[in-house]
Order: structure tokens, then C-alpha cells, then sequence
């Protein structure tokens, strides 16, 4: 009789134990690994319509391969933190302005070049063709990170608690920037005297009086509700400031190749969505923003371009013939793309 139950016993488990490993060997095969993605734009910015894009397409070209988690709000880290994680491969993407990278490599600062061009389509020629650009792009993954597709933000304008109608305005107020040179001179030169902080603690550092004001592309004023403690916009567009998507070389380098390529081709379509739905919302978010109390202006830019002339030559000084290459490479994209 034991005999018996021993033998059924022992059918039993190795039953169960088959059954076990089959369910698991099914969901190993149809397992999903999770990407984790880090932005600091508000859930209802533009930055996370894109992300959301682009995890709906990884997941897809990647038959269910690949999950992407995205992150909004700076709820893993701050923009220069995010960078540092991608190069520890703590994240697996994120996307910031350009000129954050330049902390891992310098020369980037030179993209942040005031009034280099003058037109959405300038600048994504600029980003997609500039030979220059292309160049510095190549040698980011030896720092920890891979550009995939370049994302639209729209070029930079302020935020004041005053009125700002020319660089006089500017003398004695706060500005708030990100760490990047290039920025920071061009503030310097209009007048500002300037104060790095995080994106994150900028609305209550302007509440409080610890800065007048910041400067950034109209999408981000209107996700991030600059505009609400500093209710004068002034669209001097100085600055051309798309997001480069990038991507944990970490990351990257444990895909296949055929999900390279369909990261790949998620990062395209992601960004081809992104520059359209950010160029064409441009007024719209401008008139909610008057909407709202805020009091948007476009000054004479002439007076503004004037003061920055020094930003040229202190780039010169530090980037030597590094900054002809940029200044060269757009010019000859506002010659082939005149704003009409």
C-alpha cells in the first residue's frame, strides 16, 4: 500500500514539476523587459505625448520584446542626474536639452549659440545635416550614451516678474539657467546676473524672489506654468534648444541588432511627431498663456542681438576653430532654408 502511495507520490510531483517548468518556459519566451525612461517634463507637456509615442512604437517594433516605463516630472532625477544615469545605466533613455550633455562633452555647449538660426526647419536641418554636429554625435557613446533621434522644445524665450523690452532691463535682475556655458554668457551679455538651478525648483525659486526669471522654449513656460509667477513672456527667441532622445550605451549594447533597428525606427517617428505637434502648438499654448493673465510681447530684437556679439568671441576663445565649424554649417542652412 505505501509502495502505492510512494509511486503516486512521486507521479504527482514530477506531474506538477513538468507542468511548472512548461509555465515557466512560456512565460520566460513571452516575458517583457522593462525600459525605464526619464524626463522632467509635466505629464502634460509635449515631451511626454512624445515619450508615450515612442514606448507605444519600441514596444510594437519589438514584438513585445521591450516595455517602455517612462518617468515624467523629474520623478527619477533631475536633467544632468538623468545624463548620469544613463552613463551608470540606472535609466535607459531620457531626452534634455542639448547643452546638458555638454557637461560629458563640452563642445556640445556650442549649440547653444545665440540666434544661430532663425526657423523650425533650419534647425532640424541643422540637428539632422549638420556635418559638424553629426560629428560630435559620433563620439558620445565612448561617454556612456548614444543619440537616437533629436526631439523638438522650440526656441528659448523669457519668463519675467518685470518687463524685459531690451537688455537694459536686464541689469540687476536674476536669471535662472541650467549649467551650460554657452547660456550662462549669453545671459552675462544681455545683462542678467545669473544663478544655476535645477529645472525642478525653479517655479518656487521664482514665487520666492530668488530669481526674476528663467528662459526657456514656449512649450516648456507652458507645461512647467512659468508663466504664472513670471507673467511676462518676451519671445526674443535667442536660442535654438531641441531635445536630443538618447539612449544608455549600456542599454544599447544588449540589443540585438534587430532591436537596434527598431529602437531605432521608434526614435524617428517619435521625433518626426514631436517637432510637429510642438511647432504647431506654438500659438496656441501663446494665446492660453494670455488667457491666463500672462502678458506675452515680441521685442526689437536688434538690441538683443547686438549685446550677445561677445558671446562669439569668448566661444573662440575657448572652442578656436571649432566655432566657425557651427557658425559655418548654419549659415549655409539659413541660405538654403530663408525664413520666409
Amino acid at each position: 500500500m505505501f509502495k502505492n502511495i510512494a509511486k503516486i507520490t512521486t507521479g504527482t510531483l514530477t506531474a506538477v514539476t513538468l507542468l511548472g517548468s512548461a509555465m515557466f518556459m512560456a512565460s520566460d519566451a513571452s516575458a517583457e523587459k522593462v525600459l525605464r525612461f526619464s524626463h522632467t517634463d509635466n505629464p502634460g507637456g509635449s515631451r511626454q505625448a512624445a515619450a508615450e509615442v515612442f514606448a507605444e512604437k519600441v514596444a510594437e517594433y519589438t514584438e513585445g520584446r521591450y516595455k517602455v516605463r517612462v518617468y515624467p516630472a523629474g520623478q527619477i532625477a533631475n536633467d544632468p542626474k538623468a545624463i548620469e544615469q544613463l552613463q551608470l545605466g540606472g535609466v535607459d533613455f531620457t531626452v534634455s536639452a542639448t547643452g546638458s550633455y555638454a557637461t560629458h562633452m563640452p563642445s556640445l555647449n556650442l549649440t547653444a549659440m545665440p540666434f544661430l538660426v532663425d526657423t523650425y526647419e533650419q534647425g532640424w536641418d541643422f540637428y539632422d545635416n549638420s556635418a559638424w554636429l553629426q560629428g560630435e554625435f559620433s563620439k558620445l557613446p565612448a561617454k556612456g550614451f548614444r543619440v537616437l533621434s533629436t526631439w523638438e522644445a522650440g526656441f528659448r524665450s523669457f519668463t519675467t516678474s518685470d518687463p524685459l523690452t531690451s537688455p537694459k532691463d536686464a541689469v540687476g535682475k536674476k536669471m535662472r539657467v541650467y549649467p551650460n556655458d554657452m547660456i550662462r554668457w549669453t545671459m552675462e551679455a544681455i545683462g542678467f546676473q545669473t544663478v544655476v538651478m535645477p529645472i525642478t525648483d525653479v517655479y518656487l525659486s521664482i514665487q520666492q524672489g530668488v530669481v526674476n526669471g528663467q528662459e526657456n522654449p514656449v512649450d516648456t513656460i507652458k507645461s512647467l506654468r512659468f508663466y504664472e509667477v513670471a507673467p511676462n513672456v518676451t519671445l526674443t527667441r535667442h536660442v535654438y534648444s531641441p531635445l536630443p532622445l538618447t539612449i544608455s550605451e549600456q542599454t544599447w549594447q544588449s540589443f540585438s541588432a534587430e532591436d537596434q533597428a527598431a529602437v531605432m525606427k521608434a526614435a524617428k517617428e517619435s521625433s518626426d511627431f514631436s517637432r510637429k505637434l510642438v511647432r504647431d502648438s506654438v500659438n496656441g499654448q501663446i494665446d492660453e498663456m494670455k488667457a491666463a493673465g500672462a502678458s506675452v510681447s515680441v521685442p526689437v530684437i536688434g538690441p538683443f542681438r547686438d549685446s550677445v556679439q561677445s558671446v562669439y568671441e569668448k566661444a573662440k576663445g575657448i572652442y578656436g576653430d571649432e566655432v566657425e565649424k557651427v557658425l559655418a554649417d548654419a549659415a549655409a542652412i539659413r541660405e538654403k532654408l530663408p525664413a520666409k
